[in-house]
């Protein structure tokens, strides 16, 4: 299968190092624009916020849509991608966190009728498209984060909502919710790199990213996880599993899989040295055929047109992805 676009730009910017205005990436970035396959994903957040969430988990939720985008590394100002941004920072409440139109049922102690809400499943990850985006300066973005680290617990972090809604997932309220907890330390590790990104301009920001690399809410929240996989076998908090299926090669980083958990505990330096992530590490090189490459092991339907989105070949994008955690490790440069 031949390397796409979008496959070649990451390579270049996570990889070797090039600068996002060289010759090099910009070509890649500009066949990136014009695959048909980004296109339909731009015009999907150009409606945004999309239809009423109805569940986190669904690949077709445009939030992950935008979510992926970011990930591709598109600009901030593609007119599709900035309205979607714009749009979510005027949806913060004064806490600064950003709303979805979502519809809780009375039985699960929603309100059962259509209404603009956060919940610790999806508020994340809207913060974290619009800091990889560029907004990370933004004072409604510094204060969702602010609002939603508050949230974490000496566990990690719990199952949380808004204000406006009654309820909490399937789970004891005193555990962690593991997927709550992965898309926080997301959202903190983009936070972090956007800000070490501009510590070359000011020293104070680099010192920032640092902080929250080490915080005790980042120090909570990776021994949450480590904590879920060394118990996977008989601790399932909130119904969220570490089996067979969590093992299974997936892409995009979208719900709670193995490579999606080792990528985010990578970036933060002091869980590389802990047994637990590199025994994720080797569950996941374990995974290689025979050709050196990674073939999907499950696939969303939404994706079925991406490389990743099929399980007969190998996929050059989690190649890609595998290749720049163990550079992590390796060079501690990525």
């Amino acid at each position: 299968m031949d390397t796409p676009a979008y496959v070649r730009y990451r390579i270049l910017i996570d990889l070797e190092g090039a600068a996002p205005d060289s010759p090099a990436a910009r070509a890649a970035l500009a066949e990136t624009l014009a695959d048909p396959r980004v296109a339909l994903l731009l015009e999907d957040v150009s409606r945004w916020p999309g239809t009423v969430l109805n569940s986190h988990k669904s690949a077709s939720q445009t939030f992950h849509t935008l979510e992926f985008l970011s990930e591709l590394g598109l600009p901030g100002d593609h007119p599709s991608v900035a309205t979607a941004v714009d749009r979510i920072l005027e949806s913060a409440g004064p806490d600064g966190v950003p709303r979805l139109p979502m519809t809780y049922p009375k039985q699960f102690g929603g309100p059962g009728v259509e209404m603009s809400s956060w919940a610790l499943c999806d508020a994340p990850t809207l913060l974290t498209a619009a800091v990889r985006f560029g907004r990370s300066g933004d004072a409604r973005v510094r204060r969702g984060i602010a609002t939603l680290t508050a949230l974490a617990r000496e566990n990690g972090w719990p199952c949380a909502v808004s204000p406006e809604l009654k309820f909490r997932g399937p789970g004891r309220k005193e555990d962690p919710c593991p997927y709550a907890t992965l898309v926080m330390l997301r959202l903190l590790a983009a936070y972090a790199e956007a800000l070490a990104g501009a510590s070359a301009h000011a020293a104070a920001s680099s010192e920032e990213a640092d902080a929250i690399l080490s915080s005790d809410a980042a120090r909570a929240g990776v021994g949450a996880l480590l904590a879920c996989w060394e118990r996977s076998r008989d601790w399932h908090p909130y119904i969220f599993y570490a089996g067979d299926d969590f093992r299974k090669l997936k892409a995009p980083f979208l719900w709670y899989d193995v490579l999606h958990v080792a990528e985010i505990l990578s970036c933060f330096p002091f869980a590389r040295g802990d047994p637990r992530l590199a025994a994720m590490l080797e569950v996941i090189r374990s995974k290689r055929g025979a050709s050196g490459g990674y073939r999907p092991e499950s696939a969303y339907q939404p994706y079925k047109a991406w490389d990743f989105g099929q399980k007969k070949e190998d996929s050059p994008w989690l190649a890609f992805l595998i290749r720049r955690l163990e550079a992590r490790f390796d060079k501690r440069q990525v």
